[in-house]
């Protein structure tokens, strides 16, 4: 496996890695099962329901599929703007817990990283490398 390959098929291995586990602990808390003090709701259904994006985007991303790129450019983008919401939130008083400050800022690098990594990937230049060749441009010459 060459370095250009061997970049995004790290970065997928983080992202699903990483899905499972805010999956795994955010149903946990959905459920009931673990008292993390004081949750902002909106902002673990977005952790949770993203999971599941984080895996989907880390199997593209190990798989070296051209859209891979764009949805953890999503991602990256969805997570500030909650983060955004968030602080609107804590500045109009909301209650939260410290952890969750930690885990958005958390959230933001790590796909601020992926995003930017995929980006300067040979994903990012619209190479698939389960087929073995590069893909015509979407955008049509003209």
């Amino acid at each position: 496996m060459t370095r250009s390959h061997l970049v995004p098929s790290i970065e997928g291995g983080v992202a699903i890695a990483f899905g499972v586990l805010t999956v795994a602990s955010g149903g946990t808390m959905l459920l009931g099962s673990l008292d993390m003090g004081a949750v902002v709701p909106f902002v673990l259904w977005f952790n949770t329901v993203a999971g599941v994006a984080y895996v989907v985007a880390g199997i593209g991303l190990w798989l070296g599929q051209g859209w891979a790129f764009a949805l953890s450019l999503a991602i990256f983008m969805a997570t500030l703007l909650v983060f955004a919401a968030f602080g609107l939130h804590v500045g109009r008083g909301g209650a939260y817990d410290a952890r969750t400050v930690f885990a958005m800022a958390l959230r933001s690098a790590v796909w601020g990283s992926i995003a930017l990594a995929a980006r300067q990937s040979p994903l990012g230049r619209d190479q698939d490398r389960s087929r073995g060749s590069d893909l015509p441009s979407p955008v049509p010459p003209g």
